[in-house]
């Protein structure tokens, strides 16, 4: 049996830990620069107010009191998930944690009143230790958790178990809700008269493969009960790392080109040794500015000497690229930087018949830097090349709550 736990409007749920004169407000956290609603409250909701609305159409709803809008504080919920997923450590065999409020779960419990009996504890504890609220589906394959923890947001204790007969619950599921198909695949499927999960769940193979390939196929082995393998591996190591960021304001200047790369850079290389890999290249990349969206990029591919963990090696080898993707007189909307090439420390690659490349070696002294910035907060300690003033390029968050669990200057105040 497998379990999904997921938090209910988890950005919103998070805010309201700490500000509870939001509690049973319409409240929408925005995304990257304060641009559109990601997560929304019950009541925002109920407004009719649909997932993506961007923020400059609620404007006057947001200065008449109506509506409370927040950037967002992407270091509380990290922490807030942090502890969430420890809890969940505590109680469950097994985690597999599938976002950031999301993680299957294998119960150490069978039978149908003993699942529900831990499923209503562990939410009780979570909702106790964090003040989340979240909602727990318990089912024989991930594709039916998913579906039993939707129906475990409806239920009025947030926990519910997939009957051993789910056609009822099938059939009332539009197929386009089915996790695992895509945006594109429902059109298609009604075009084979397969309009809900029931509908996907009993139809013939052939027409699945046709359709969507092999991975539709698993989706309906997993509607039916029957687990399709090992699936998708979260715990697997990626195939490349990446950070990337809109600015506020469109950059004009080498310098904010140069700072940002760096910055993200010195992020993607923390994320990268979180996995314990070490990176053979990367492509930097800066987004020229078009006033009707998107806009060409100028990239350079970098190679490294050998494979690599550090931030300053990477930074001294983008050293003498960095200069190409600044154009006088261009206005910029966006940096980046993908890492590529990935291997554990210690492999060798035979790059010709004579040599090997070296061997690449974790940084020592990026792990001690790393864990002075878990202890202090993130960015206590950060390369002097990503500017050490005000930082233009930032994206904007202008409604950005306190960090109260991740900042000694911002933490909650008991009165």
């Amino acid at each position: 049996m497998t379990g999904l736990v997921d938090g209910n409007n988890f950005f919103v749920s998070c805010e309201r830990v700490f500000n509870r004169s939001l509690v049973g407000r319409p409240v929408a956290v925005l995304s990257n620069n304060d641009g559109c609603c990601v997560s929304r409250s019950n009541e925002f909701k109920a407004l009719g107010i649909p997932m993506g609305t961007p923020r400059f159409q609620l404007k006057d709803r947001e200065r008449s009191g109506e509506l409370s809008l927040l950037s967002s504080n992407y270091e509380l919920y990290g922490d807030m998930s942090r502890r969430i997923m420890s809890i969940l450590r505590s109680e469950a065999v097994d985690v597999e944690q599938y976002s950031i409020d999301e993680a299957f779960i294998t119960p150490p419990a069978s039978g149908r009143q003993a699942l529900c009996d831990y499923g209503a504890r562990i939410r009780a504890k979570i909702l106790r230790w964090t003040g989340i609220p979240c909602g727990l589906g318990f089912a024989p394959t991930k594709t039916l958790a998913k579906i039993a923890n939707h129906m475990a947001k409806k239920s009025p204790d947030g926990v519910f178990m997939l009957p051993d007969d789910a056609t009822a619950v099938l059939a009332s599921l539009p197929v386009g809700e089915v996790w695992g198909v895509g945006r594109r695949l429902p059109a298609k499927l009604r075009a084979e008269k397969i309009f809900t999960a029931l509908d996907l769940r009993d139809a013939p193979s052939d027409i699945l493969l046709r359709t969507g390939g092999i991975a539709l196929v698993r989706t309906a082995l997993e509607l039916q009960g029957k687990s399709s393998g090992p699936g998708r591996d979260y715990d697997a190591d990626p195939d490349s790392v990446s950070c990337s960021r809109s600015f506020s304001t469109p950059a004009t200047t080498r310098q904010e080109i140069e700072e940002s790369i760096t910055a993200f850079t010195s992020q993607a290389a923390a994320k990268l040794r979180r996995h314990g890999l070490l990176a053979s290249g990367a492509n930097i990349y800066a987004q020229i500015f078009r006033s009707g969206g998107g806009g060409d990029a100028i990239g350079r591919t970098v190679m490294f000497p050998a494979p690599t963990d550090a931030t300053s090696k990477m930074l001294q080898a983008f050293k003498d690229e960095m200069p190409a993707l600044f154009r006088p007189g261009t206005r910029y909307r966006k940096t980046g930087v993908v890492f590529f090439g990935l291997e554990k420390p210690g492999s060798v690659r035979q790059t010709d018949l004579f040599s090997e490349k070296p061997a690449g070696k974790a940084s020592p002294l990026y792990k001690a830097i790393d864990l002075l910035n878990a202890k202090y907060g993130r960015g206590k300690v950060f390369s002097a090349a990503e500017g050490i003033g005000a930082r233009s390029w930032h994206m904007k968050r202008i409604l950005l709550s306190r960090r109260c669990t991740t900042a000694w200057s911002e933490l909650a105040v008991a009165r």
